[in-house]
């Protein structure tokens, strides 16, 4: 601690840590420079870092060096379900270890506070024009789950400073956003901006009020929990200048869509991106939320948003103590957070982009960085007249058409954290009621709000019938189909679709669209506004011309088109004004954070329950985990194009019977309707080992069939040739105790947070992978599982090597931060070639977590030291 830097922040009884006159030190006049991310860093340095090395660090950061490591301390871990019970159980997995080993168990704990968020194992299985959806589909997750809440219910008893909020309360991310997040946090007589890491890509959402809040993996999570600093290296801040202001009719959807087309162009894959100028000012803070939730989907870290005028307005609406909102403004003005001190700020990089020139979007027909226009839908062949006329004929013979829209969803946090945009949905389903129009019977639709406040306030406006009458039901408070847990279909419709081989379709209000992600029958799905989903539910087709095409005709015949149903802005701010009060945000909260005194556990070890195939110890301890990684005569599992995300490489979905994991479970004796999602069962490395590359969307390139590469689940076992199911593949190779590598293109790893995309392919023995370029959070969760991430040289691709999967490599060359290693290459023929990468440990914590092999084993190893000492 660096108390020089000490003083008492004026007009309170708190003292805080002066950055500015730390960095003033070093540098007169360096600190009116930096950008707001700096800042924060800055005073988390002179908080908590070493006096002796205080210095160097803030020159580092006064310099924009990015060549050394400094240590950050996040304030707290938040977590959903998923991931945060599969950090658990390693935990949980790591008392047992040490207790084996001789040292106490109870010891081990998260030393920073950790909030878990049960928001991630819900299925749609009763759509929201069923009667009851919500208490059914609740019913159903507590019976498939009672696994897995066992033993959440027992972490809160067992581990010190861990929350667990039930399930059926909400989003970790808007929750986050409405109620955890203090902005400025005070502990122990000391106020300090609020930071947080969380277990899922989406944890910037939070940035959008002035809180560094990034996306981790598990596994970097579990580091962070157990007190480790988070070493980092001063990351790329990017500036974007928001010009203008948008459109009458323009929602905030629009807007991130757009930005994030704009910035994956801009490459800003890895960076902090800060929002500043008149176009941000202009923006609410559930606006804000929006284009900061989408973070990862143009590839930034984070992505930033100062303290100002909104914020506080933004913690007054949702039922903040007076008190809290007073400090806020006190401390941001006092230490030059607030907005009109950022006006300094100099960036490296710096983007425009103009607000006015956003248009009405969507984005697919996959990812979401792909921007679709509504106005272009025909010249994207997307609508298309003549197979809408076709589809209109089918419809007249009771058949669905193709190209049908069997989900819309109205989910995510990303879009119902902003009452602007449920309340454009209501508006536009309370038009389009008067005028007769109805869904489709085709269509699944679902309304699942992030926060059980959207039901009071859409209440208070009288917009939740108009909803419920077009089937937008309240189904739950939790992911749902975003994350991929659309639920089943009608039995009829799913067997229509596989006996026509139908392009069915999803349209969801998510922020993410990748292949296979939203349902294993939706062959592509599209993300758009809340109002545009209860749309395309009226139209039931994807052929459609949405802002052209009648949508119905009202009693004397004319056409309804998309303009006669959208609410003006005047309309939508009206109703939001009127009904959205800190009174609702006040009775939701309260109770649910109310959490009482919890009883301690009988024991810090965990009864594991050996039928389970939810819950299960873990092995890194065990078997081949255990032995050492040669780098030597590893065989290719896979040969991958560019895009491939952690949807391919550990799909999160509904689970389908003629899956490996389904034929695991069937054996188990779990019947066929309680399956569940791959992601519910990440506990249980058993069944989540079988989720490895399970996409059907999968393009591996060794799987060539008759000349041409097969899409799917599939792999080539060398030196024999022989194509089958990935699975099998794995099982032989483990077998054989054969090293194993991953060969791949750019933008590895894309998409969500999860750690089993790193422990999947660890645990089937792959030491190594090379790419063209990682997406940073998978990227740690290797490292964290102790894989080797190599980057080839620019202009080097699997391609210009000719690679096709019948070699074997080795790694050689001594791995320290960055350094250029050689990956040589044994062809089949007897050829060597010897080909220079870089390997991605970034950081000497990153090569001293590589060398233990992985995250757990590290802290084992650092834990029995200890104890040893003492």
């Amino acid at each position: 601690m660096n108390r020089a830097y000490r003083k008492s922040l004026p007009g309170t009884m708190l003292d805080y840590f002066d950055a500015r006159a730390a960095v003033d030190a070093i540098q007169p006049g360096a600190y009116d420079t930096l950008p707001y991310t700096s800042r924060v860093l800055a005073e988390n340095l002179v908080r908590r870092c070493d006096p002796a090395l205080l210095p160097e660090a803030l020159q580092q950061i006064i310099d924009r060096r990015r060549d050394l490591d400094f240590p950050w301390y996040p304030a707290r871990v938040v977590c959903h379900d998923i991931l945060g019970q599969t950090a658990l159980v390693d935990l949980a997995g790591l008392r047992d270890a040490i207790a084996e080993q001789g040292g106490d168990p109870s010891q081990v704990n998260p030393v920073v506070p950790t909030q878990l968020i049960v928001d991630h194992s819900l299925a749609v299985e009763h759509a929201g024009f069923e009667p009851d959806a919500f208490e059914k589909n609740r019913a159903i997750e507590d019976r498939r789950n009672d696994d897995r809440f066992h033993f959440i219910n027992w972490t809160k008893t067992a581990f010190k400073n861990v929350d667990v909020i039930q399930p059926g309360n909400g989003i970790m991310h808007q929750i986050n956003l409405e109620k955890m997040s203090p902005v400025i946090q005070s502990r122990d007589g000391v106020a300090f901006p609020d930071t947080c890491v969380g277990t899922d890509s989406h944890t910037p959402h939070v940035d959008a009020l002035g809180v560094i809040a990034i996306g981790v993996g598990g596994l970097e999570a579990e580091s962070v929990m157990l007190g480790r600093a988070s070493m980092m290296r001063l990351p790329d801040i990017v500036g974007v200048w928001l010009t203008g202001r948008r459109q009458p009719g323009i929602t905030a959807t629009d807007i991130v869509l757009a930005l994030t087309e704009f910035l994956r162009r801009e490459k800003v894959v890895g960076a902090y991106v800060e929002f500043f100028g008149e176009g941000a000012d202009s923006l609410t803070i559930g606006d804000r939320a929006t284009i900061s939730n989408m973070c990862p989907e143009y590839g930034a870290t984070a992505a930033m948003f100062y303290i100002d005028q909104q914020t506080l307005d933004y913690l007054r609406l949702t039922g903040r103590e007076p008190e809290q909102v007073a400090l806020v403004e006190n401390y941001a003005k006092t230490t030059g957070l607030w907005s009109d001190a950022l006006r300094s700020a100099e960036y490296e990089r710096t983007l425009t982009f103009d607000l006015s020139t956003v248009e009405r979007n969507m984005a697919g027909p996959s990812n979401p960085h792909r921007r679709l226009p509504t106005s272009a839908l025909r010249e994207r062949g997307i609508a298309d007249s003549t197979r809408l006329a076709a589809g209109q004929a089918e419809q007249a013979q009771g058949l669905m058409p193709d190209g049908a829209v069997i989900i819309a969803a109205i989910t995510s946090c990303t879009n119902t954290s902003n009452p602007r945009n449920v309340v454009a949905a209501g508006l536009l389903a309370r038009k389009a009621n008067a005028l007769g129009l109805t869904r489709k019977p085709w269509v699944k639709t679902s309304f699942a709000p992030g926060s059980k406040v959207a039901r009071l306030y859409l209440e208070a406006s009288g917009l939740l019938p108009e909803l419920e009458k077009l089937g937008f039901g309240i189904v739950a408070y939790a992911c749902t189909t975003c994350n991929g847990m659309s639920g089943a279909l009608d039995p009829a419709i799913q067997q229509e679709i596989i006996d026509r081989d139908l392009y069915a379709t999803a349209v969801l209000s998510g922020n993410r669209n990748f292949d296979g992600r939203i349902h294993p029958y939706a062959k592509q799905a599209f993300l758009a506004s809340p109002p545009l989903v209860v749309a395309y539910a009226i139209a039931g087709t994807i052929r459609f011309d949405i802002e052209q095409d009648a949508l119905g005709h009202d009693a004397s015949g004319q056409p309804i088109t998309l303009k006669d149903l959208w609410p003006s802005d005047e309309e939508i701010d009206a109703l939001v004004a009127a009904s959205v009060k800190p009174e609702q945000f006040r009775q939701v909260y309260m109770p649910m954070f109310d959490l009482g005194t919890v009883q301690e556990a009988d024991s810090p070890l965990y009864a594991w329950r050996p039928t389970s195939t939810y819950i299960r110890r873990p092995p890194y301890w065990e078997g081949a985990l255990a032995g050492e990684r040669t780098l030597r005569g590893m065989r290719p599992l896979a040969v991958l194009p560019d895009n491939i995300t952690t949807d391919h490489l550990s799909p999160s979905n509904a689970i389908l019977p003629d899956s490996a994991a389904g034929e695991y479970l069937a054996k188990m004796g779990l019947p066929e309707e309680d399956f569940n999602s791959y992601a519910t069962h990440r506990g249980d490395h058993l069944t989540a080992q079988r989720a490895t590359f399970a996409n059907p969307q999968l393009v591996n390139e060794m799987a060539v069939v008759d000349g041409q590469v097969r899409k799917g689940s599939l792999a080539r076992i060398e030196p024999e040739g022989q194509v089958v199911r990935m699975w099998e593949a794995i099982e032989t190779y483990m077998d054989r105790k054969q090293p194993l590598i991953i060969v791949a293109g750019a933008d590895y790893g894309q998409g969500s947070s999860r750690d089993w995309a790193a422990k999947g392919v660890r645990l089937a023995g792959v030491e190594a992978i090379v790419a063209e370029g990682f997406e940073r959070i998978h990227r740690t969760n290797l490292v964290g599982m102790g894989v080797l991430p190599l980057e080839f040289k620019p202009g080097t691709t699997r391609k210009t090597l000719t690679i096709d999967g019948t070699e074997t490599y080795d790694v050689v060359g001594a791995r320290t931060p960055r350094a250029d290693l050689t990956l040589v290459i044994h062809r089949r023929n007897g050829d060597t070639l010897e080909v220079p990468v870089t390997c991605r440990l970034d950081t000497e914590e990153e090569v001293s977590i590589y060398e233990a092999g992985g995250v757990l084993q590290r802290f084992a190893q650092d834990f029995l030291e200890m104890e040893e000492t003492q």
